[in-house]
């Protein structure tokens, strides 16, 4: 079964998004066109030219390949072989188009921030330079706009997302407010993709391959056994089910049909609501009413779950 794992941009995330990147490019003046600057041609081919940086260290010009090094905050583990040939096709009639972002490494060096698939590509085509931007940044700042860039462009699965988010917590501390302003996505968002850490290995590697979906794997949340967990996700690959009838298989589960007869009959709607508060809240909930009146009862394991529910319901 194959399903989106991200929702498609839209004009205000995108917007959101872009304020994000240019929130950590330091200095806000565009760069002089990249024809302006010396060829490694006319600089001399015995030896890279040394850069031409602006007053704050900054710069852009065609960097010679073999002194960038690979992005260490690189959150995508995965490139589509069938893209990266249409690519290297592309640079090799075309040339890379939109600069990679780098930073100064020492020694002579640079480090890769953004651009992985251009750098990758422009090494396979042949080419000994590529166009780059010299950005002068922190660690943490590098690894965001990483983030932020393979956001932008859809880049990242659904686990590469979850594990981005959670190291941008473990190594730097950002809270999921920060992250959420920075990425532009809202923070309940960004709390279920962490979340998805919390599923066995074996389910997070279906997620990865792109077999369960996002929807399907908050639903397998809602269950306690990761032994429970994994058998599930088995079924629902084996017999594709949606997210609906991966809802009513987990209901039924939990409150088998004999179980059921003896309980006073749910009404299809309630039901239905009862569904749409735990798709929205990434929680168990219950719904007991008796015409027209009753409670809705929602469960948490984790203070992490209550905080989020909190924060859906729009408490303070």
């Amino acid at each position: 079964m194959t399903t989106s794992t991200a929702a498609p941009a839209t004009p205000d995330r995108k917007k959101a998004l872009g304020r994000g990147l240019a929130s950590l490019l330091p200095g806000g003046s565009k760069p002089a066109p990249m024809t302006n600057l010396p060829s490694p041609a006319q600089a001399g081919a015995a030896a890279a030219p040394a850069l031409k940086l602006n007053a704050d260290g900054q710069g852009w010009r065609e960097l010679d390949l073999n002194l960038v090094d690979k992005n260490p905050y690189q959150t995508r583990g995965y490139l589509d072989e069938a893209a990266m040939e249409e690519l290297v096709a592309s640079v090799q009639a075309s040339g890379v188009v939109q600069p990679i972002v780098v930073r100064p490494a020492g020694e002579g060096r640079y480090q890769l921030i953004a651009g992985q698939r251009r750098w990758e590509a422009s090494r396979r085509a042949g080419k000994t330079t590529v166009p780059a931007v010299v950005r002068q940044v922190s660690d943490q700042q590098a690894m965001e706009m990483t983030i932020i860039e393979n956001l932008q462009r859809q880049d990242l699965n659904t686990m590469e997302q979850a594990r981005a988010f959670e190291r941008l917590s473990r190594e730097f501390g950002l809270t999921q407010e920060q992250m959420a302003q920075r990425t532009g996505i809202d923070r309940t968002t960004v709390s279920n993709y962490i979340r998805l850490l919390k599923l066995p290995i074996e389910v997070q590697a279906l997620v990865e391959q792109d077999k369960v979906s996002f929807g399907h794997a908050k639903v397998l949340l809602s269950v306690n056994s990761p032994e429970t967990i994994i058998k599930i996700a088995t079924k629902l690959v084996e017999e594709e089910l949606s997210v609906r009838a991966l809802e009513e298989f987990v209901l039924h589960l939990e409150h088998p049909p004999e179980k059921q007869s003896k309980e006073v009959h749910v009404d299809p709607n309630v039901r239905e609501a009862q569904m749409e508060l735990e798709r929205a809240l990434g929680v168990r909930v219950q719904i007991r009413d008796r015409n027209g009146k009753g409670k809705i009862i929602i469960e948490y394991k984790t203070l992490e779950d209550f905080d989020r529910v909190v924060e859906v319901l729009g408490a303070k």
